[in-house]
């Protein structure tokens, strides 16, 4: 044990628990064999850990500290409540500080982070339940940060969570990796939550940081473990399109926090060493010839990655991998990003008159993007009113703060350039 005075000692608990807590929590639920449990054995080692560790210091393995504390304070908690024997009858008392990590081996440990995502995404559970549920346990995300993804009231989505790991329970669905014939028909359900974890670090739902780091982080560790176990097409393409979005992060946002467009991006703080292994990968998923939108997705993002400049990007290959990608997954989300890409390869008109057919169907009229790229087109055109206009459409939908400011500034600007004229 080391020994840390008061403070650093608090910043140090914090920190284990901001990288720590989730893979705790994965590896409670295998050995506690419920997620309530589980939950409340996390947060009493946690308790514990505040209370022994100022004293004692920092244990040299603070994960497996935390996971036998955890155990044997469930444990006890079972014992206490006379319902211990359907755990585990012939388990003797155990002094958690002595199990260090002697008692768990760190490839078994990681593999419980992988058995826990594919638990939540048990095809028992509906689609959206699989994607709440997974957002919850496995990412730690808040029951109103999940909400706002989804579009739901949070007590909806909470009890959309409690029912589903009520079924998990009554329905003693196995708390595994599925065997390699399985793996296949479970893994669509596993990539989309994973890119929905990806989607929330690296473009935040909301509050006033552009991005979380923790979470696409996670979901790219993920990316990797799936990749490992099923090189599939579709997990390596969902792998590369994580890692070159992801090159980008230092480059998305100023010393202020506040945004940069693709375009206005210093290419130079790109970080090369992702996009060097997304691009393997994307090579990789294509050669297969059975890929799907992730590796298209990720294809395109491998023309951005490729170009040293905005200037010199190939928009016309841009706008061909969406045509095929549309041809696969029809949305009207796709087909606004296929709508950008026209307006840079054959003028903003061309663009604008995608867009507001998008609108005419009714698709998206509350999505805050298509608006702010209508008015993109139209400031490009000339029509500042117009422009003006829908950039306040956009700053009325929008919830994350550097976009809203971003939109405020673009609104003042286009005001500032309808009053010269």
């Amino acid at each position: 044990m080391s020994e840390l005075s008061s403070e650093p000692l608090r910043e140090a608990i914090d920190e284990v628990y901001r990288g720590e807590s989730r893979r705790v929590f994965a590896t409670l639920v295998r050995l506690l064999g419920d997620f309530d449990l589980a939950e409340e054995a996390l947060h009493d080692a946690f308790r514990a850990a505040l209370e022994q560790w100022p004293r004692d210091g920092l244990p040299a393995n603070p994960r497996a500290w935390l996971i036998s504390t955890g155990r044997f304070k469930a444990i006890d908690g079972l014992r206490r409540r006379a319902r211990f024997e359907a755990l585990d009858e012939d388990a003797e008392p155990v002094d958690p500080a002595s199990m260090d990590g002697a008692a768990f081996e760190e490839d078994e440990l990681e593999d419980d982070r992988l058995r826990l995502i594919f638990t939540c995404c048990h095809p028992a559970l509906s689609s959206d339940a699989q994607v709440a549920l997974t957002l919850r346990e496995v990412c730690d995300l808040t029951t109103e940060e999940i909400a706002r993804a989804f579009l739901t009231a949070p007590p909806t989505l909470a009890q959309r969570i409690v029912r589903a790991k009520g079924k998990i329970r009554d329905a003693r669905i196995p708390y595994q990796v599925p065997t390699r014939e399985e793996l296949p028909e479970r893994l669509d359900a596993v990539l989309r939550v994973v890119y929905l974890v990806f989607n929330e670090g690296y473009s935040a739902s909301s509050g006033d940081s552009l991005t979380r780091r923790d979470l696409s982080d996670e979901a790219i560790r993920l990316g990797r473990l799936l990749v490992e176990l099923l090189p599939e097409s579709e997990a390596m393409g969902l792998l590369a399109l994580m890692l070159l979005h992801e090159s980008r992060r230092s480059a998305r946002s100023d010393a202020e926090g506040e945004l940069i467009l693709l375009d206005a991006q210093d290419r130079s703080l790109w970080n090369r060493e992702r996009i060097a292994e997304g691009l393997v990968l994307v090579e990789r998923a294509l050669a297969s010839r059975r890929f799907g939108p992730y590796t298209l997705q990720a294809a395109i993002a491998a023309v951005h990655a490729e170009s040293p400049n905005a200037a010199a990007t190939d928009w016309s290959q841009i706008v061909g991998l969406y045509d095929v990608l549309l041809r696969i997954e029809p949305s009207p989300v796709v087909a606004l990003n296929r709508a950008v890409a026209m307006a840079m390869c054959d003028g903003p008109a061309t663009g604008l008159a995608v867009v507001d057919d998008i609108l005419a169907s009714g698709a998206l009229k509350d999505y805050h993007l298509i608006h702010a790229a209508r008015a993109d087109f139209l400031r490009r055109l000339d029509r500042k009113p117009e422009a003006r206009a829908a950039y306040q459409r956009a700053l009325e939908l929008a919830i994350l703060e550097p976009e809203r400011r971003f939109l405020e500034r673009r609104i003042s600007e286009v005001s500032e350039m309808a009053g010269r004229s």
